[in-house]
């Protein structure tokens, strides 16, 4: 600035520039260069999003880059030296890639955390019935959903069933153009006066979330539940199963859609299940790319978030905390000591402010798409019960890092203080006396059967993560 613009500048001008915060400039900020690079970033994301909609797929996709990419099966005991990639396995359901560092754990560990699971339709144990000559699947529905988005929309069956003599197969029906697909019915305008009188939540109902998935009978016999038989034959043939083997299977119903450019300038990727799997690879390609840094970084994917990361694949296991100990061992470190130097970022998505539904947030505290990664210091809801708030100083080292590495980011809260809430992993985290803080992409129509994000802001989310495991 020239002696002369400073002379014709007020003192107060000068003083706000100096102390009022500056308002996020967003993608205007950004050089042609770099969104192309976020452009071309999330041709890779949108290809792991058609192979993972489920999370034993997301392990299986992310196994295979990690194998691509010189990782290996960590194995307990053995040392291992600064810059070597190893990896575990939980169930099929939680992978964890891990970069030794030159200090190892001596200093903490860097935690990158996201979670691969996302709202759907499963299977009830006895799922499968005939009435009124078609036959349908019993629902139960997994994770906070809308239930009217989940009719009239095409539905593809993934998962495992595992047969009575052990073999497992794996389904993975609807998503090809030629295959077929299914669908929960609804009821058409004509006649919905009582249903549209009906509050949206209870227009709905969770027992009507029922799957059709065939009509035509075995055959001309005088048999009841022809059409069930003709399923039951079919899925006989197709993967030698019996009615009994649902019990001992994991069948979800997810929609059919595939990941898409959105606007006439593609700056938006659509897809289901960004809500979490646009911080989980973000996550997963700053593990791959890190090389030899200073502490051990790990990026752990996760199951059961959606219903408050409970069982032995959710958060709440002792799983991630047993391998970190296992590193921490072989430094002849005490794992709390270890944890207690550690530092997480919890990779989850904000809602992104949507001026349709403006009621619903407060504007100075959201965040926007193209505003870049968002930083949530808290989540939880009614006065923040049930959430970790993230302390000044962490949120101070985090800012810095972004900062100091010029990423765009924002930061905001879940919607206005009465309007509801969430919670994501950081407070399970924060048990074990780590600092840690939610750090993810803003997303719109969270939790609808199609969600939609920035590519510039899924671009940001990586290298923020990038970014974490070299500090």
């Amino acid at each position: 600035m020239s002696e002369i613009e400073k002379k014709e500048k007020t003192e107060a001008a000068m003083l706000k520039e100096k102390l009022a915060a500056k308002k996020p400039s967003g993608a205007l900020s950004l050089d042609k260069e770099t969104i192309s690079l976020a452009d071309e970033f999330c041709e890779g994301y949108k290809t792991f999003m058609k192979t993972s909609k489920v999370e034993r797929e997301a392990v299986r996709t992310t196994e295979k880059m990690a194998l691509e990419r010189g990782f290996v099966k960590y194995e307990q005991g053995r040392q291992y030296q600064p810059g070597d990639k190893v990896y575990v396995v939980n169930r099929g359901k939680n992978i964890g890639l891990a970069v030794i560092g030159k200090n190892g754990t001596k200093n903490g560990v860097r935690l990158v955390i996201a979670h691969i699971d996302s709202p759907r339709l499963d299977l009830k144990p006895n799922p499968l019935y005939e009435a009124s000559d078609l036959a349908l699947f019993k629902t139960h529905y997994y994770g906070g959903i809308k239930k009217y988005q989940w009719t009239a929309i095409p539905l593809a069956l993934h998962g495992r069933i595992v047969r009575l003599d052990g073999e497992c197969v794996d389904v993975c029906l609807g998503e090809e153009p030629d295959e077929p697909c299914f669908v929960v019915s609804d009821l058409l305008p004509h006649l919905d006066r009582e249903q549209a009188s009906k509050p949206m939540g209870k227009a709905i109902e969770g027992e009507n979330l029922n799957v059709l998935i065939g009509s035509r009978p075995f055959n001309s016999d005088k048999e009841s539940e022809q059409v069930k038989l003709n399923i039951l034959n079919i899925l006989f043939e197709k993967y030698g199963i019996i009615e009994s083997d649902f019990l001992s299977a994991e069948l979800d119903l997810v929609p059919a859609f595939q990941p898409r450019d959105i606007g006439f300038d593609r700056s938006l990727v659509g897809a289901y299940g960004h809500d979490d799997k646009v911080c989980a690879y973000p996550g997963v390609i700053a593990a791959l790319e890190a090389e030899a840094p200073e502490s051990t970084c790990i990026t752990f994917l996760c199951d059961k978030e959606e219903i408050g990361s409970e069982g032995n694949t959710g958060m709440q296991s002792s799983f991630l905390n047993s391998f970190i100990e296992d590193l921490a061992e072989a430094d002849g470190m005490a794992f709390r000591h270890v944890m207690a130097k550690s530092t997480c970022l919890s990779a989850d998505v904000n809602a992104a402010y949507d001026p349709t539904f403006a009621s619903a947030f407060e504007e100075r505290n959201s965040s926007y798409l193209n505003g870049g990664v968002i930083i949530t210091k808290y989540t939880g809801a009614g006065g923040k019960y049930d959430t970790s708030d993230a302390s000044a100083e962490y949120m101070g080292k985090i800012r810095r890092m972004l900062e100091d590495n010029g990423i765009l980011w924002q930061t905001g809260e879940l919607g206005k203080v009465d309007g509801g809430g969430g919670g994501t992993i950081a407070k399970f985290v924060a048990n074990h006396n780590v600092d840690v803080v939610d750090l993810g992409v803003p997303v719109l129509s969270m939790h609808a059967p199609f969600e939609v994000v920035s590519k510039v802001d899924v671009y940001m989310a990586y290298r923020a993560f990038a970014a974490f495991f070299k500090s």
